[in-house]
């Protein structure tokens, strides 16, 4: 089992930045990779960001690209997500979540259903 617990969120103004964090416990030492996933009111839940534990490899969904950086702190079991130039439509719950193993296939980094583990998210507001 894997706990997760995600903090950072607040209040911003378009064009301001705003830092998550996701602290992870439990065995943390079987975690491939963990990832940040957004959901907006009426929508599904949206890919954001992953990253291998090992390796750092880093995927970014195309609307963040160049705007959000996703980095882990192994040390500390972390994950962060910096958001810079923030706009109104990133509004939106973030939740971290973790697969542990490996995906079923290399390219599902983005598909929810290959996270096994999940935070309890936390809101940003981005006002125009």
């Amino acid at each position: 089992q894997v706990q997760l617990v995600e903090s950072g969120g607040g209040l911003v103004q378009a064009g301001g930045s705003l830092r998550l964090s996701c602290a992870a416990s439990g065995r943390t030492f079987s975690i491939y990779a963990m990832a940040w996933f957004c959901q907006a009111p009426g929508k599904e839940r949206e890919f954001v960001a992953a990253i291998t534990w090992i390796g750092g490899f880093t995927y970014y969904a195309d609307p963040v690209k160049g705007r959000f950086t996703i980095s882990r702190d192994n040390a500390k079991n972390t994950l962060y997500l910096q958001m810079n130039s923030l706009k109104p439509e990133d509004t939106a719950v973030y939740y971290c979540a973790a697969v542990l193993g490996r995906y079923s296939s290399g390219s599902y980094y983005y598909r929810n259903d290959e996270y096994g583990y999940w935070g309890q998210g936390t809101q940003v507001t981005v006002s125009s």
